[in-house]
């Protein structure tokens, strides 16, 4: 393959598909309990989770560095990819995309392209994956370009929190503070546009705030094809009965991934949050050897 895909960590891409497709993941760092790893190898979902649970724990996260991408971006070419197509979480709540484009200027930007999804978890990663199927169908550098683009404008990222705080206290939440005020009892569903994470509608239980989810995605998915991903920290079961839900309604549904968000999203969602992605589906599997 030519053209390679590179993403960071908080895309939260199935393995499978992370190395069926040969996608280089960078990972950003996160710091708990005075100790600090890198999200999904030294630090899980669950320490997160247990990190937050507790009162007065603090739970921080920092992009990859510059020079962490210069060293992803060396090992691919060195294994013998021409070109780089490089996706990452919105410039809007992380540095990441900003430390990539620093590190492509180092590399050659001739060489590498540094995308900004405007997203986050597999809101990134449907891009993200919509680029790697391109180039093992042999597309050049810009046509996965424009497939990971295009794909990230098309994606609705929904999801609900069991609370604003932690999104207050990162200052991830956008204009959802002052709209919400002092009614953070409310269960509110929040989505994210141009990168940001902004109000969608609010609602007083948890399960209705499930069905107002399942009722955006099948609203979103219209008539699809269309790929899904749900998401959750720490709420397993109401992840599965969203899941569920979603291949009841969606038709036109043509795949469906279901995972734990690691720490750099957790930690500013809390445990309890649930959501889904919804993007078009890659149209050319014919090409595409995993799709066959």
């Amino acid at each position: 393959m030519s053209v390679v895909v590179v993403t960071d960590s908080s895309a939260y891409l199935p393995d499978e598909l992370v190395d069926g497709y040969g996608i280089h993941v960078v990972p950003l760092y996160v710091v708990l309990a005075g100790r600090s790893g890198r999200e999904g190898w030294d630090i899980s979902p669950a320490d997160v989770a247990g990190a937050l649970a507790v009162r007065g724990q603090h739970v921080s996260t920092s992009r990859p560095t510059p020079g962490d991408f210069v060293a992803a971006y060396r090992r691919a070419l060195d294994e013998g990819a021409e070109r780089l197509v490089s996706i990452h979480l919105s410039a809007e709540l992380s540095g990441t995309w900003d430390a990539a484009r620093l590190a492509a200027s180092q590399v050659g930007e001739h060489i590498v392209t540094v995308i900004d999804s405007k997203s986050a978890a597999m809101g990134t990663g449907f891009a993200v994956l919509a680029a790697a199927r391109s180039a093992a169908a042999g597309a050049d550098a810009a046509a996965v370009a424009e497939s990971a683009r295009s794909t990230a404008a098309g994606t609705r990222t929904l999801f609900v929190v069991d609370t604003l705080e932690h999104l207050r206290r990162g200052g991830r939440i956008g204009s959802a503070a002052t709209l919400f005020g002092s009614a953070l009892a409310v269960k509110p569903v929040l989505h994210v546009v141009d990168g940001r994470v902004v109000p969608l509608e609010k609602v007083r239980t948890s399960a209705r705030a499930l069905n107002r989810l399942v009722q955006r995605v099948v609203d979103a998915a219209a008539d699809g094809p269309v790929s899904v991903a749900v998401h959750h920290l720490a709420a397993e079961e109401r992840a599965e009965r969203l899941a569920s839900e979603i291949r009841a309604r969606v038709p036109s549904l043509r795949e469906l991934h279901v995972s734990e968000l690691g720490a750099a999203i957790g930690a500013h969602v809390g445990p309890g949050a649930v959501g889904a992605v919804v993007a078009p589906f890659w149209q050319d599997p014919l090409d595409d050897p995993l799709q066959r």
